[in-house]
């Protein structure tokens, strides 16, 4: 698969989306790879971190349909080890927030039963709240 890259989507609204909504800037990562050195998690992964950083770097959206976007524990391991100070679990949860938004995954209230409201922690629910509805 062949990607085309332009001026316009490296600054494009992906781009500029995932930076304000996890507070990082993209373009400190020099790509160095100490985030996937140190996470637990790479080795059973699609695509490393310092890869989807790339991925938005460039505003390919398709690190959206990866798994490492969902599989990233925020250990804080890749936070301890980059030098540029990013806080990579931050623009995971950016992805992660994106990704459910161009899906249209939302969850109201009436879609949840009442067993399961009675079985789940109500930390949980209101968690998945705020993540998941509109």
């Amino acid at each position: 698969m062949r990607t085309k890259i332009s001026i316009a989507a490296v600054r494009g609204e992906f781009f500029r989306q995932i930076e304000a909504v996890s507070n990082q800037s993209l373009l400190a990562c020099n790509q160095c790879g100490k985030c996937s050195a140190g996470c637990p998690v790479a080795s059973s992964m699609d695509i490393l971190p310092n890869q989807v950083i790339r991925f938005a770097q460039l505003g390919i959206e398709d690190v959206l349909d990866s798994q490492m976007i969902w599989a990233c524990a925020a250990c804080m391991n890749c936070v301890a080890h980059c030098p540029k100070g990013i806080d990579l679990p931050r623009v995971m949860e950016a992805l992660r927030l994106a990704a459910m938004h161009k899906k249209g995954d939302r969850l109201t209230i009436n879609q949840v039963s009442v067993e399961t409201l009675g079985e789940v922690p109500q930390l949980a629910i209101i968690g998945g709240f705020r993540k998941y509805s509109a």
